[in-house]
């Protein structure tokens, strides 16, 4: 059996884990109870199902859903830039997409303070910035690889010169701490609502971008030789930056910057599956979910107060990428 037939499960024990791990414990038997009980399968005392309620849907759902579709969202669009760009280095951020991201929910942050506005900026910004960066990179006519990444490496380095800006102009006893803050990413701030209208931009684009995947193989040999196999090279780069890009500007308007997933755990799920694009980014998906999860999970118990989760995921995606690090020097495809 493939090892990508064991990632679903593990996303789900993972899941089931989160939802009973924290201040108030509650064991997988008495979860799986309440389910029940909202099913009306299982009957429980009103006082008893309301203290779950309350523990389950209202506190821990939110951020083990949010967790899950932001270490989705990253890891898919890390692999699929890795496979784009050819080149294993390659994370979400390589176009500048978190530069602009962090410079839209600062000046946000700045000028309104609505976590509206600080969204709707990040992933506009986000967006924009991409866009910058592949601007740059066709001034001068068709872009090759190299020069979309220095493209994007320009952008990036202009919104967080714009992103310096604004943090020298915060407020340095009010507002410049909750810029700093969020910029060290954070689930704690996320409701149901806020799951529900980003599940389905990012569901969809994880879809479409595992559905690439054969395509992607093809250009893993070369533009000429995809061509020559009807692959329609230059739209289908676009297109899969475009999809890559909108779904890491959701996941960091949703929680701020969470680094090093998306370069992570491709290697990591390569290492497990092999290097093939269509089954890759799929698996980057489920264990990107896992992953954040987990690293959720440590965040919120690790002290009394809680660690921010972009701070917990560069201390493990440091070690972790020293580990495959090995492995993936042997040989990326």
């Amino acid at each position: 059996m493939s090892r990508l037939y064991l990632l679903p499960p593990l996303l789900a024990a993972a899941m089931l884990f989160a939802l009973g791990v924290g201040r108030y414990p509650l064991p997988p038997g008495e979860i799986l109870a309440y389910a029940g009980s909202a099913l009306g399968v299982v009957e429980l005392p009103p006082e008893r199902a309301d203290l779950l309620r309350n523990l389950i849907v209202e506190i821990r759902l939110p951020r083990v859903l949010g967790a899950a579709l932001i270490g989705a969202a990253l890891s898919a669009s890390g692999a699929a830039f890795q496979a784009v760009f050819r080149n294993p280095l390659v994370s979400p951020g390589i176009l500048g997409v978190l530069g602009g991201a962090s410079f839209g929910a600062a000046l946000g942050i700045l000028v309104s303070g609505n976590w509206f506005v600080v969204q709707f900026a990040a992933f506009g910004m986000g967006v924009a910035a991409v866009a910058t960066g592949v601007l740059i990179a066709n001034l001068y006519g068709a872009p090759s690889i190299i020069v979309l990444v220095l493209g994007g490496m320009i952008s990036g380095a202009f919104f967080n010169a714009l992103l310096s800006i604004v943090k020298y102009a915060a407020d340095p006893a009010d507002r410049l701490p909750t810029i700093v803050y969020w910029l060290m990413g954070s689930l704690g701030g996320l409701e149901l609502a806020q799951v529900a209208y980003a599940a389905a931009p990012i569901l969809a684009g994880v879809t479409l971008l595992s559905l690439f995947g054969r395509a992607l193989d093809a250009m893993t040999m070369g533009d000429d030789e995809a061509a020559s196999l009807g692959v329609p090279v230059h739209a289908l780069r676009y297109g899969v930056i475009g999809l890559a890009t909108l779904i890491s500007s959701l996941s960091v308007a949703l929680a701020g910057m969470i680094g090093w997933i998306g370069l992570v755990v491709p290697h990591i799920a390569r290492l497990m599956i092999g290097p093939l694009n269509r089954r890759l980014i799929p698996a980057s998906a489920l264990l990107g979910a896992t992953f954040l999860i987990l690293a959720d999970c440590l965040s919120r118990n690790i002290a009394y107060a809680e660690a921010p989760i972009g701070v917990v995921t560069e201390l493990l995606g440091v070690p972790a990428f020293v580990l495959v690090l090995r492995h993936a020097r042997r040989g990326w495809v």
